[in-house]
């Protein structure tokens, strides 16, 4: 989907009227390999300046060594993880890449965009079309709260969808327990979502190193609601306030990694959010973006690779801390699982470039990395959303995502998910932007139940425990156009549609 005013935002971010963003980007090289040569000190800037991700074996006297050549061959240092051995470096010569990848010790290289760097400026953006709060009587809220409800809870058909109104009698989380919003920013001073926040392990992550400095992880604009809504439905409090989260009783915390001129989502600030994530103990990170500006990265292209190769570390070494990282599908309604896809909007940081890619050989990142729980989207019907992406082998569990089609009965009526804006607002979205987020409240509650459970324990829970509609008999139309949109393949137990199913939250704490 296209922002309201051509300004890219997330691939699988929702919008607030009722269309199901459609994920965008992808394609261009940085070039082949060069020469197995040392780079030459370089005293002139002659390219666009652009930043990198340089990969490199992971110990501190290979990553030094790197870091020197990086100066030799004209380019600067931003940060290194030593850790997983990624450097973001900044270089305006145009054969850096190139000379980078023939030093020793180096395993891949490449630039993280296509379009220059400019300086960090406050900027006027448009805004998104305005969906008025719900607004409920005093008195049905009244009834609400008399029954053990969130005032706005009535409106939540996704709650009740996957049981996490009963989960929330049994185990409503644990406060040990904190998932990472990486996303747009988190405005923690919303009252549904400061009694849960945790602002010791959250930051603002752009650039590619950590500021953790006090607000550094809120949006910077009442247009980057993207992130807030994510919380709300991850773990927004039961305190008689709003709405409630999946897991209301466990913690959240937010970084920021949307890039402020463009809004997109870079591969250097990924990095810095998993790692971050790890280094200050997080459970659960959620992931509701692909990494720009291409929509698949392919591994026969030497900056795409080094895009797949720097976040794969990334994403492993939250999981070997501890974190199990949640990702959404995608919006495209795309076979994840076929042949040959086409790609129309890659680069999404310039030019776009029409491209057919081989699925074997191109990867939704993160969602597609391994380890990662990939989350397809569904309506209160239980079906897969009109616009979810799927894929036999490609999904592990499904979640509530909003379906426009799908429309809930009295008083809900809105098929969408409700949940927390800024400035203490609230809003209906789909995608499987709001997919993912009930998956991770669901992780939440898994990991609160089994303390010492594991990364690829609490998955193994997440796919055991699910509840899978299987595949619909009649052909798949939502729109009731005459047209079948997606054809779902497999059994009542795994299939392309659901994976394994949708997740179960009472069963998250009760098995």
């Amino acid at each position: 989907m296209a922002h309201p005013r051509s300004r890219r935002r997330r691939a699988v971010l929702a919008v607030p009227v009722g269309l199901a963003l459609t994920a965008s980007l992808g394609l261009l090289s940085q070039g082949a390999s060069a020469a197995p040569q040392a780079p030459t000190a370089t005293t002139a800037a002659e390219g666009p300046l652009l930043s990198y991700v340089v990969n490199t074996t992971a110990d501190k006297t290979t990553v030094d060594s790197v870091k020197k050549a990086i100066k030799t061959a004209g380019g600067k240092v931003v940060t290194a993880h030593q850790q997983i051995g990624v450097i973001v470096a900044h270089s305006a010569n145009p054969e850096f890449a190139a000379a980078i990848r023939a030093v020793p010790g180096v395993q891949s290289a490449g630039a993280t965009r296509t379009a220059p760097l400019k300086p960090v400026a406050t900027t006027e953006v448009g805004k998104p079309e305005k969906v008025p709060a719900p607004r409920t009587s005093a008195r049905s809220a009244a009834k609400a709260l008399a029954a053990g409800k969130e005032p706005l809870e009535p409106l939540q058909w996704d709650l009740p969808a996957i049981k996490a109104d009963k989960a929330a009698k049994v185990n409503p989380g644990s406060k040990n327990v904190t998932v990472a919003v990486i996303d747009t920013g988190v405005d923690d001073t919303h009252p549904d979502l400061a009694p849960n926040f945790s602002a010791k392990q959250s930051a603002n992550c752009v650039g590619g190193v950590a500021d953790t400095s006090a607000g550094a992880w809120r949006p910077y604009t009442e247009e980057d609601y993207h992130g807030t809504h994510v919380a709300g439905s991850i773990a927004a409090a039961r305190n008689g306030v709003g709405v409630a989260g999946v897991a209301p009783g466990a913690k959240i915390s937010g970084i920021k990694v949307s890039d402020p001129k463009d809004g997109l989502f870079y591969a250097e600030n990924v990095v810095c959010a998993f790692v971050f994530a790890a280094d200050k103990g997080v459970e659960v990170t959620n992931n509701s973006y692909y990494v720009d500006p291409w929509m698949f990265n392919c591994k026969d292209d030497l900056d795409q690779k080094a895009i797949l190769d720097a976040v794969g570390r990334a994403a492993k070494y939250a999981q070997r801390k501890g974190a199990i990282n949640v990702a959404s599908a995608g919006n495209s309604n795309f076979d994840l699982a076929a042949k040959s896809i086409v790609d129309k909007s890659s680069p999404n940081d310039s030019t776009p470039v029409e491209r057919t890619i081989d699925p074997a050989n191109c990867l939704d990142v993160p969602t597609q990395l391994p380890g990662v729980v990939t989350v397809a989207a569904t309506g209160v019907k239980s079906l897969k959303s009109y616009y979810s992406n799927y894929g036999q082998g490609q999904i592990d569990v499904a979640g509530p995502g909003g379906d426009k089609y799908q429309v809930p009965e009295l008083p809900a009526k809105d098929g969408r998910i409700l949940s927390t804006m800024p400035d203490g607002d609230y809003a209906y979205l789909q995608g499987t932007s709001m997919a993912g987020p009930h998956v991770a409240g669901v992780a939440a509650l898994v990991k609160s139940a089994h303390p010492k459970a594991s990364p690829q324990e609490i998955q193994w829970l997440l796919k055991q425990q699910a509840d899978n509609p299987g595949c619909p008999t009649a052909p798949y139309d939502p729109n009731g156009d005459g047209t079948v949109d997606a054809t779902c393949t497999g059994t009542a137990h795994v299939n392309s549609f659901y994976g394994y199913g949708i997740v179960d939250a009472l069963d998250a704490v009760t098995e």
